[in-house]
């Protein structure tokens, strides 16, 4: 639509509020619109409000549960951006527009009108265009099925109450029908998507810490059926302490930095939109043969040991990162290793990494209304290759392997952060890679040399609460992108975690496959 032209309403009509019947308003769903014009108030200028269907989660028509009203009644979500009271942040918030339609003396068929307006609204807020990288994003089809992992331990253990008191409403509202699944252990939801009959649900979606994906993650991978299985649409939701996948969709939307109940809320906000996305994910081969799947980050030196040892403060929530970067600074460690990477902008094998991983081009992600069976032959389609990731690629060398000359040999030993990061945030305050996106293709490697002050790295992490940690000018930071890097720690101890998780202490490599997992986004601005 060019610049200028007039959108004709698709309805209209004239209707009470809910709850004041005196309050009469004109109503008008456009293409892109709700815009409600209060008819009896003065001046009527001021009583104008518009509403955008891309704000929209859902619309639902029903009667009085009781007595004798032959009205029928019409509710719709909405979850708009806007600026608290007295406050400069701003955040979702939600709305919900409620009208009573009553011009009909049948009972039915004032319910068959509100039906006919509520199925308009889901229908055009639920196509309202999201173009991402200049292409049309795929979207969850309506009525959709969700499996929701909670576990109940994370962060401050508040997981469920959050559920109750948020996203059972949110998911409600947008007329998603999901299935609460409690984990009662680590390892529970690896060994749950293990064996899980994917074709019940089309969407996974993780309400915890960033571990419970991990799990699911590679879970996944581990099936049979990996390669329609990891095209399975992801979700996550805000439960734990780190949230770092979180605040990084949220960062990826283009609105302002939010943080808990405030960015629980725009996370479930993304999810009942329904738009899908390519999301990288890193292959890590550890020494002993093993392999495994990253997300987010690869951690040594002073981020793994306080994302660690600060599990004992982890009733204090996200502070609990904060505390632990304290303790650790008043002990400083400087660890000895040998690093090297693959750059992004100088290697042939990097782009051959990234098309053999990554969905042939010809099948583009599409906006779709399809059925469950129509969604689960798409994935099909988009799925990766026939190998498995865990075999690797004959043009990267494999860990045990030397290295090729396209790599770059970091010349020092001795280090005090190597961290590889996949998505901006390495939690909901941290703004790590602010450059980064969920398929890039790339890895963006820091990191920080020994000789740095305690103050002078303190200032590093302060800034990274602003995102200006890849631009400081200390000398000992280092920062590059990468499409492999691999680490081999020559102190006798240490910490390696992979996603916040501890694994084995010893060499490590870690390679990057582009667009290979799916992920519920809600659209977003990059």
């Amino acid at each position: 639509m060019e610049q200028g032209d007039t959108v004709a309403p698709s309805l209209y009509g004239e209707f009470t509020v809910a709850g004041s019947r005196k309050l009469l308003c004109a109503v008008c769903l456009t293409d892109r619109d709700l815009i409600v014009q209060r008819l009896n108030s003065a001046p009527v200028a001021r009583h104008r409000l518009v509403f955008s269907l891309e704000d929209c989660v859902g619309c639902r028509a029903f009667r009085p549960g009781t007595g004798a009203d032959p009205a029928a009644y019409l509710a719709a979500y909405f979850y708009p951006l806007r600026r608290r009271w007295m406050c400069s942040r701003v955040s979702r918030q939600r709305v919900e527009q409620c009208f009573r339609l009553c011009s009909l003396q049948d009972p039915d068929a004032n319910l068959e009108e509100a039906k006919k307006w509520a199925r308009a609204i889901r229908e055009r807020s639920g196509c309202q265009p999201c173009v991402r990288d200049g292409v049309l994003m795929s979207q969850l089809p309506r009525p959709c099925r969700m499996m929701l992992l909670v576990n109940p331990q994370s962060g401050k253990g508040q997981a469920l109450t959050l559920y109750n008191n948020h996203i059972q409403r949110m998911l409600n509202e947008a007329g998603v029908s999901h299935t609460l699944v409690i984990t009662e252990r680590q390892n529970h939801a690896r060994e749950l998507v293990r064996e899980a009959d994917l074709s019940q649900w089309d969407a996974l979606v993780i309400m915890s810490g960033d571990g419970l994906l991990y799990e699911v993650i590679n879970g996944l991978l581990e099936r049979s059926d990996w390669e329609e299985a990891i095209g399975t649409p992801l979700g996550i939701l805000p439960g734990g302490s780190g949230n770092a996948l979180a605040a990084s969709l949220h960062h990826y939307s283009g609105a302002s930095p939010v943080f808990s109940k405030e960015l629980l809320v725009s996370c479930g906000f993304l999810l009942c939109r329904g738009l899908v996305s390519r999301m990288d994910l890193v292959s890590v081969q550890l020494g002993s043969g093993t392999r495994l799947f990253s997300f987010l980050s690869l951690a040594w030196g002073i981020v793994a040991d306080v994302d660690i040892e600060s599990e004992r403060y982890r009733h204090v929530g996200s502070a609990r990162f904060t505390v632990g970067m304290l303790v650790r600074l008043a002990s400083l460690r400087v660890y000895r290793g040998k690093l090297a990477y693959l750059p992004a902008e100088r290697t042939r094998s990097g782009r051959a990494c990234r098309e053999r991983c990554a969905p042939p081009a010809q099948y583009s992600l599409h906006n779709s209304c399809q059925s469950n069976n129509s969604l689960r032959a798409r994935r099909l389609e988009e799925r990766p290759p026939s190998h498995h990731p865990t075999a690797g690629h004959a043009d990267l060398p494999q860990l045990s392997e030397p290295l090729t000359p396209d790599w770059v040999v970091v010349p020092e030993k001795d280090f005090v952060l190597v961290l590889a990061m996949c998505h901006s945030h390495l939690a909901e305050d941290l703004l790590a890679a602010p450059s980064a996106a969920m398929d890039d293709g790339l890895i963006h490697l820091s990191y920080i040399r020994a000789g740095i002050s305690r103050s002078a790295l303190l200032k590093l992490f302060l800034a990274m609460e602003k995102g200006a940690y890849p631009d400081s000018s200390c000398p000992h930071l280092v920062h590059a992108t990468v499409r492999a890097v691999r680490l081999e720690p020559l102190s006798p101890k240490g910490i390696i975690t992979v996603d916040g998780e501890v694994v084995e202490y010893g060499p490590v490599q870690a390679q990057v496959h582009q667009g290979m997992a799916r992920l519920l986004t809600g659209g977003g601005a990059r």
